[in-house]
């Protein structure tokens, strides 16, 4: 297993600002160290993938990254720009589809994207043509005028991220975007963010799906403990073998048992 101390870092990108640099990241809740000295970089124009077992600080991480959650130490920069010393500068540029993170869902779906989009200072003209295109782009224009509280899981996921999307911001960050939501419907989001970088914008995904991770990302970055033990391009990363098979060799954990006898039939 790589030594977690000293992280292979496989892509390099040193020469450009980076579309996200975070740099000795770490962050402590009481006893717990939920993120460790983690320095990454995120070249814009890419589509990278975030992955680690449940608790890895995945989550941590990315809230540290787009202003969420203050960390105790380290530094996270937004294409050049501090998160911590120029929010307000640095959140202009970032959508961000937070796990678990309430929507005010006593509005309905066009009120909400309309709401975020208020929030961008966008002109109200500018912004019912947005609302309106995402909608239509999510396949939501028929649930525009129903309350949020009242959507599937799904259908909640799709109006999150048409409100990340309504500033047209350079970075998207996306914390399990795809959970509970539809096939079809996650096979047109796959090809909204695919048309969103080959339009030169920016993602950060994280995700338990290895499938998802190797077909959609050109790079990603595994965590474990809160420590990042490899980061580069999918194919470095995966040195010849599937994604699934790395990050079991990387993280370990794997127990190879056929279970208890009782639960085995003859």
């Amino acid at each position: 297993m790589t030594d977690p101390a000293t992280p292979p870092i496989l892509s390099a990108d040193a020469g450009d600002v980076a579309a996200v640099e975070l740099r000795g990241l770490h962050k402590r809740f009481g006893d717990k160290l939920a993120v460790v000295d983690l320095t990454l970089r995120v070249p814009v124009g890419s589509f990278y993938g975030l992955v680690g077992p449940n608790g890895a600080g995945k989550t941590t991480t990315l809230s540290m990254a787009t202003g969420l959650l203050m960390p105790d130490a380290g530094q996270a920069l937004v294409h050049g720009v501090d998160v911590w010393r120029e929010p307000v500068r640095a959140k202009a540029m970032v959508g961000n589809l937070a796990d678990g993170v309430k929507l005010f869902d006593r509005l309905t779906g066009e009120q909400l994207v309309t709401y975020n989009g208020l929030l961008f200072g966008l002109p109200h003209d500018e912004i019912a043509q947005r609302t309106a295109d995402l909608l239509s782009l999510m396949d939501m224009t028929d649930a525009a005028g129903t309350m949020v509280v009242d959507y599937s899981a799904g259908m909640t996921k799709k109006i999150a991220l048409a409100c990340a999307l309504v500033h047209a911001p350079r970075l998207l960050v996306l914390d399990e975007p795809f959970e509970s939501v539809d096939p079809v419907s996650a096979a047109n989001i796959e090809d909204i963010l695919a048309g969103y970088v080959a339009g030169g914008g920016t993602v950060i995904v994280s995700s338990h799906s290895m499938d998802l991770v190797q077909r959609m990302c050109d790079h990603v970055a595994i965590v474990a403990a809160g420590r990042l033990l490899v980061a580069g391009t999918v194919d470095d990363v995966r040195a010849g073998e599937s994604l699934q098979d790395r990050f079991v060799d990387l993280v370990g954990g794997r127990r190879h048992t056929e279970g208890p006898e009782w639960l085995r039939r003859s």
